[in-house]
């Protein structure tokens, strides 16, 4: 793999980790789409650098809201919680399904399902809960209204984005707006939702990664692809929850069956 094909993967994992589009549908479609591939223990390592980069995007981006969760800990159990603390909670019980999920089909999701297909189908299917999210009305609630249920349930959309092609953000706004969230209010919540388990998954990852010898000259390309992971993602959170407070899903749908159509077509002509 170039420099540029590493350059353009950051950007690509930038971008579609926080838009509501799927970040793994598009690296697994660029890769297929330009040939992309990647020697197993490379392409693993690569994808843990890509996600290490949109982490410390989002980490940078809400440091505000981690530092307060972070000094409320002492505070995790009272009765009459702040709503640091209140948010720490509905974290921490959101992240449950993708845990449990996560542990239980990993081997089938990584094996059978990372494919064009199933891609495309996730695709298609995540827009179309889109647009029927953005008419049922109603959305006016905000992140610190929710409940424990309603954490549940986004937390069930998220494990839902283990499938390639769903999108972690488009599931959770869909299904947060569906329990009358804002876009933007859903969109934050979302975010701040993805941070326990993309670090449990970069952990998870890199541990597979202890005793794997990788290519010397692989090293500036991983740099690469973090760095511009990192500044491509930390700018997409900030103009994307900007864009949704006045404007609605329907381009971002409009793009997922479009890209569902492209790959349809791309397969039956292989």
């Amino acid at each position: 793999m170039s420099l540029l094909a590493a350059v353009l993967l950051g950007a690509i994992q930038g971008l579609t980790e926080f838009l509501p589009v799927s970040s793994s549908a598009h690296l697994i479609l660029a890769r297929a789409f330009f040939g992309w591939e990647l020697p197993p223990d490379f392409g693993l390592a690569f994808d843990v650098a890509l996600h290490v980069g949109t982490l410390a995007a989002i980490c940078a981006f809400f440091r505000t809201e981690i530092f307060a969760m972070t000094r409320a800990l002492p505070r995790v159990f009272d009765r009459d919680p702040d709503a640091s603390v209140v948010m720490m909670r509905l974290i921490a019980i959101g992240t449950i399904p993708v845990v449990i999920v996560g542990l239980a089909f990993n081997d089938f999701i990584e094996q059978v399902l990372r494919t064009p297909s199933v891609a495309a189908a996730a695709l298609a299917f995540g827009a179309v809960l889109m647009l029927v999210a953005e008419r049922t009305g109603g959305q006016t609630r905000t992140e610190h209204r929710l409940s424990w249920f309603d954490a549940i349930l986004i937390g069930c959309a998220q494990a839902s984005a283990l499938i390639p092609g769903m999108s972690r953000s488009g599931s959770t706004i869909a299904i947060g707006m569906f329990l009358g969230l804002r876009r933007d209010a859903a969109a934050r919540f979302t975010f701040l939702l993805a941070i326990p388990a993309m670090i449990a998954a970069a952990v998870k990852e890199s541990l597979e990664l202890r005793e794997v010898q990788l290519p010397p000259d692989s090293t500036s390309l991983m740099i690469a692809g973090v760095l511009v992971s990192a500044v491509v993602g930390y700018l997409t959170i900030k103009y994307f929850l900007r864009f949704l407070a006045t404007n609605r899903l329907d381009v971002f749908a409009a793009y997922r069956l479009l890209l569902a159509g492209a790959t349809v077509v791309w397969l039956v002509r292989q």
